[in-house]
């Protein structure tokens, strides 16, 4: 692969999605582009989508909006969930 960036990609997004990523992305120094770059570099390299797509059960949607919802447990350590899912 050549090392030239003349190609370009337009996409639409949810602007509160754009904005919210954009914002990640700043934090861990990362622009639109390079990130843009990464996800195209790993499709090429994984053949595919570089991460697992699945459509969440019942049970973990509920999960997500209490979670989201801030209801569910909290634990101060990794330690007391592990004792919690009995691991």
């Amino acid at each position: 692969m050549g090392t030239t960036k003349t190609a370009s990609a337009r996409a639409l997004i949810d602007p509160e999605v754009k904005q919210e990523a954009e914002s990640i992305l700043k934090e861990i120094g990362l622009s639109v582009s390079n990130s843009v770059e990464l996800f195209y570099r790993q499709v090429v390299a994984q053949g595919g989508l570089p991460f697992d797509l699945q459509v969440p059960n019942k049970r973990t949607m509920k999960a997500i909006r209490n979670s989201r919802a801030g209801k569910g447990k909290r634990f101060s350590t990794s330690r007391e969930l592990f004792k919690d899912l009995g691991i």
